[in-house]
């Protein structure tokens, strides 16, 4: 027998306020065709004031519990992946359990900015195989609007606010890849390339929260080069190749390097979920967005073969290959 991390259950949240491309126009030397066509974007949502990450947050952990039919007290630990708290401390994680009325387990943030709900889903994975836990709930949760620059173009009109949630559960498997749950994760980082996206604040330098700041064509180039490189390795960790998978559901930062990374494991765009037009990059609530908005138009069904794929400032990067 063989214990595999397998999903019970997804959902996600997005604010009302819905951000179009030409909200940006006039303030902005921009355009809406000028964001479609370096992005793909068309419009992203904004998070109401007051509306906090936890928020968002909560109603995508809801939205899970709903759909898996558990209660709060069904799960065992909550994993927040986040580069946006509400506060320093305490964790975004413990503020959700609060939120959604359980007081038992544990729960923690991570932080690896939009590769964080792939580090999240492999810290969830370790921790069920070992016996830690035995349901997880996954969260990736964002309010980027709160650190952009709306003065620079390159960055403001990229990002938006969300949140998704899994639901993970141990259960037995056989050992082979045909297995639901995880099956295979890859995880990678370098510091040396801090500089090339990173917000220019925090409690230990300035004291302030800071803007984002990133140097796109730089990240691009990065981007898809190591999300093909992450994506081939944790399938080869299960014999398998690109021929073997029914959809990939990458992180959505942009579709320039989602085509780009796609044509690198030979997988047909018609196999990509693809939900950037609609939500922006939402960070680490960008795979599980997908993931959710994906099951919900009928594109991801049980028993389906899928890889994740993520990187984002550190750099970190990494995947997490699942069957449904």
């Amino acid at each position: 027998m063989t214990l595999r991390a397998v999903v019970r259950g997804v959902g996600h949240y997005l604010p009302a306020r819905i951000v179009p491309n030409a909200e940006f126009e006039g303030k902005l030397e921009t355009s809406d065709e000028w964001i479609r066509a370096r992005t793909g974007i068309v419009q992203r949502h904004f998070a109401a004031e007051g509306e906090t990450t936890s928020d968002l947050g909560a109603a995508a952990a809801r939205a899970a519990l709903a759909d898996a039919g558990l209660q709060p007290t069904d799960i065992d630990a909550i994993i927040v992946a986040t580069s946006t708290p509400d506060l320093t401390f305490p964790s975004v994680a413990t503020m959700i359990q609060a939120k959604i009325g359980l007081r038992t387990g544990f729960a923690f943030d991570v932080q690896a900015v939009c590769a964080g709900f792939v580090f999240a889903l492999a810290n969830a994975n370790a921790l069920i195989l070992s016996g830690q836990a035995r349901r997880i709930l996954v969260i990736g949760a964002e309010t980027f609007s709160r650190i952009l620059d709306f003065e620079d173009r390159s960055t403001c009109v990229l990002f938006g606010d969300g949140a998704g949630a899994l639901i993970l559960e141990a259960a037995e498997g056989t050992g082979a890849a045909s297995d639901r749950g995880i099956l295979a994760t890859d995880l990678n980082s370098d510091g040396n390339y801090r500089d090339l996206l990173y917000v220019d604040g925090g409690v230990s330098s300035t004291g302030s929260s800071g803007f984002l700041r990133m140097q796109g064509n730089q990240v691009f180039r990065h981007a898809v080069e190591k999300l093909a490189e992450t994506a081939h390795s944790a399938l080869g960790r299960i014999g398998l190749t690109g021929d073997d998978v029914d959809w990939i559901v990458p992180h959505q930062a942009n579709i320039r390097i989602i085509e780009g990374t796609a044509k690198r494991m030979h997988v047909p765009m018609e196999r990509v979920v693809v939900t950037v037009q609609d939500h922006g990059n939402t960070s680490a609530a960008s795979i599980p967005l997908a993931l959710s908005v994906g099951r919900e138009r009928g594109q991801i069904k049980r028993g389906d073969l899928i890889v994740t794929e993520a990187i984002g400032g550190g750099l970190a990067w990494g995947s997490v290959v699942l069957r449904w």
